[in-house]
């Protein structure tokens, strides 16, 4: 093998790395299903769960970008009863508001 085609695929072997371990960094982008034992329901983590979960953590003064998952039981169950207290007609009455002011 070459000189140059041995430092090509060196480069291409170090570039698939480095975007691999660039997309498990980005933890925006990884959706989960969470299950809410005092609910007994389950919830989808994704973007619109999240707005959720920083409003709250903002509410509370904690840290929006700890994963809930780290959270302790104790807290999990504080967001959840927030969660159900600030369900998804908080959004629509926001929505609403929006339209009927224009």
């Amino acid at each position: 093998m070459s000189r140059g085609l041995h430092r090509f695929n060196a480069m291409l072997l170090g570039v698939a790395l480095a975007s691999s371990v660039a997309g498990i960094a980005c933890g925006d982008h990884h959706y989960y299903r969470v299950y809410d034992p005092y609910y007994t329901d389950y919830h989808e983590f994704d973007a619109s769960e999240h707005v959720y979960y920083r409003r709250w953590a903002d509410d509370t003064h904690r840290d929006p970008h700890r994963d809930f998952r780290k959270l302790r039981p104790a807290e999990q169950k504080e967001y959840w009863t927030w969660r159900h207290n600030h369900g998804d007609h908080d959004r629509d009455d926001r929505d609403r508001h929006d339209r009927d002011r224009h």
